[in-house]
């Protein structure tokens, strides 16, 4: 092993047994676990967030099965690259079973065209797909290619995976094993804390700590609280705005704010800044929430939410966090009614779907002389001629007589 290469890679397990983490579908029984036991492996999409173990577990089964094994990457590769791995599986003196695991790492990143070139081998089965993507591969990858694999959702590491990495890394000749290392169990806890699930983060801040800091008299390289946060950035955010995640991020946020929890709102609010996201983006998220859920139950949340869009764009961050908090912390504490909502949305699927009829002649309008002779506007009551200004008067086309779109409900008030 090559001590210069980064602890992250010099980490990676090399067996089942030595891979920590996603238990879900790697446990000791599992399919997959079994699957690569047997060496049995169909194509496989592994999905999920950066350092949570999708290469590490591609190398775990290079390593394990009886078939040539080709890793290319999405980024640097092309079409030409994909027909070098086929050709060299179907060469009988370079790989007499016929077959061969292509690792395609960032597969999203490859366009239909590319993505289409691998169909015909992975259906004949001269390829075994292994795809790793960030992205939601059902949105990415086609669904030729979805239709023949497995998609196998990982998660994020836990504290605790991360926690036995890095005890294994300090303990391991190939990791920092050669080193006198002290360091508390809290600190390792922090260094967790700050990886956020991202175990190449973890390792790396780990390493960072300890060639960068001098030994002290008695040769030890003491690792602190202070020298861990500083060997490493700020606690790495669980999505990238562009990404799969971002939509289940604002889903949640726009749902804490239906569901009437500020704490949540806010949370999700800061997940959202932290990775990145447009203010401006945020700030009409509230306004669609103050005009559907919200809505006529307190119909000032609708202006409040107007002026903090407005004035997102005039302030910009990083005051207007601030901005941003007042109006979705105003619509999760407001009252609800979708009513309005409901109104539209019934009335839209009525004029697309069905024969509503004509609009009654006494409320048309007559702006030429001579119309009002074919009955256009004619019988109209102007309502602030009566009492009350109201007066009972037909509005709807006789065919939709009756019907009824707005639907008050108990938080609506009469004021």
């Amino acid at each position: 092993m090559d001590l210069n290469q980064p602890l992250a890679y010099r980490m990676r397990p090399k067996s089942l047994e030595e891979f920590v983490g996603q238990e879900h579908v790697v446990g000791k029984d599992k399919l997959l676990y079994r699957t690569i036991k047997a060496d049995r492996l169909s194509s496989l999409i592994l999905w999920g967030p950066p350092g949570c173990g999708k290469t590490s577990l591609a190398k775990v089964i290079s390593e394990t099965t009886n078939y040539k094994f080709t890793k290319i990457n999405a980024v640097t590769s092309g079409v030409g690259d994909i027909k070098k791995a086929i050709e060299e599986a179907d060469n009988p003196l370079l790989n007499p079973s016929g077959k061969c695991i292509l690792f395609i790492d960032e597969i999203h990143r490859f366009n239909k065209l590319q993505q289409d070139a691998l169909l015909p081998f992975v259906e004949n089965g001269t390829v075994i797909l292994i795809g790793a993507t960030t992205e939601n591969p059902y949105f990415e990858v086609n669904k030729a290619l979805i239709s023949r694999s497995m998609v196998i959702k990982l998660e994020p590491l836990t504290k605790e995976n991360i926690l036995q990495i890095l005890n294994n890394a300090l303990k391991s000749k190939e990791g920092l094993g050669s080193f006198n290392i002290k360091i508390a169990d809290s600190t390792l806890e922090t260094i967790a804390e700050i990886s956020n699930g991202d175990v190449r983060t973890a390792l790396n801040g780990l390493e960072v700590a300890v060639l960068t800091t001098k030994m002290n008299s008695d040769g030890a390289i003491e690792i602190t609280d202070e020298i861990a946060s500083q060997s490493m950035n700020q606690r790495k955010a669980m999505f990238d705005k562009t990404g799969d995640s971002h939509y289940d991020n604002i889903s949640a946020f726009i749902k804490s704010m239906r569901g009437s929890d500020p704490d949540a709102t806010v949370f999700y609010l800061a997940r959202a800044l932290n990775a990145g996201e447009d203010p401006v983006f945020l700030a009409r998220r509230i306004v669609i929430s103050a005009a559907e859920d919200v809505g006529l139950a307190n119909p000032n949340a609708l202006v409040i939410a107007t002026s903090a869009m407005q004035a997102v764009t005039m302030v910009g961050m990083p005051e207007a966090r601030i901005i941003l908090a007042e109006a979705a912390v105003y619509n999760a504490r407001s009252k609800k009614s979708n009513a309005s909502y409901l109104a539209i949305d019934k009335a839209l699927s009525d004029v697309a779907n069905k024969d509503t009829g004509t609009i009654p002649m006494h409320i048309r309008n007559a702006p030429a002389e001579g119309m009002s002779e074919f009955g256009y506007g004619k019988g109209y009551k102007y309502p602030h001629d009566y009492p009350g200004h109201w007066v009972e008067q037909q509005y709807l086309p006789d065919k939709m007589l009756g019907t009824k779109y707005f639907i008050k409900d108990e938080n609506i008030s009469d004021e």
